[in-house]
């Protein structure tokens, strides 16, 4: 049996269930921009994050790039690959990061013994696959502006004044990946967002002050 979490402990913040797999693995910390998967790459590991956050993305054509998704604490990548394929994504460190880093065997070793938890890993693996159905059908449906007002609707959360707040700006850089499209274009957009009244800088946070239009 595993011993109990402590105060100290680097795991204690997992989830119980999270925590009794990385334990089981090798503690590894890695630095900002670090890439800890390629794409294409042959692997075997899932990556426990324990601290920090990372990205997960794809490359195309003229190096231009898409975001698949964040990830911090409590959370695990790596499991596409488990099949034996290549993997199907590049993660980086987006900061400084932390992650119990555990083998294919060790999974299997885990599993048989909390066979519970390969229907969590089930679930994970289909929410992704939802997620990534979803990308694909607003990247080919909707033009940049209905992808840009997408992607604000879904990271903003309701405050009591009426208004929303995202509360981590993202960097129009960071936005232009995870909708497929050029910085140039998101910063146009964002500038008459904010001259026609719909969104506006509160320090670190952006708030949207009232619904974006369907259109622009």
């Amino acid at each position: 049996m595993p011993p109990a979490a402590t105060p100290s402990d680097p795991l204690a913040a997992l989830p119980e269930t999270l925590r009794l797999l990385a334990r089981r693995g090798e503690l590894r910390r890695y630095r900002k921009g670090h890439r800890l998967i390629e794409d294409g790459d042959h692997g075997d590991t899932l990556f426990i994050i324990v601290s920090g956050r990372v990205r997960a993305f794809g490359s195309g054509d003229r190096d231009r790039e898409i975001t698949y998704g964040s990830y911090g604490p409590g959370e695990y990548i790596g499991e596409m690959s488990l099949d034996g394929g290549p993997r199907s994504a590049s993660v980086e460190a987006l900061e400084p990061c932390e992650c119990a880093v555990v083998t294919s065997q060790t999974l299997l070793r885990h599993i048989a013994e909390h066979p519970e938890f390969a229907l969590e890993l089930i679930a994970k693996v289909i929410r992704r696959a939802r997620a990534a159905t979803l990308s694909t059908k607003q990247l080919a449906l909707n033009d940049v502006y209905g992808r840009l007002s997408l992607l604000l609707n879904a990271l903003a959360t309701p405050q009591p004044d009426g208004t929303r707040l995202i509360a981590e700006r993202p960097t129009h850089r960071e936005m232009a990946q995870r909708m497929g499209c050029s910085r140039e274009m998101v910063s146009r957009l964002m500038k008459d967002l904010e001259g026609g009244g719909y969104t506006a800088a509160r320090g670190a946070a952006l708030a949207l002050l009232r619904p974006l239009p369907a259109r622009w």
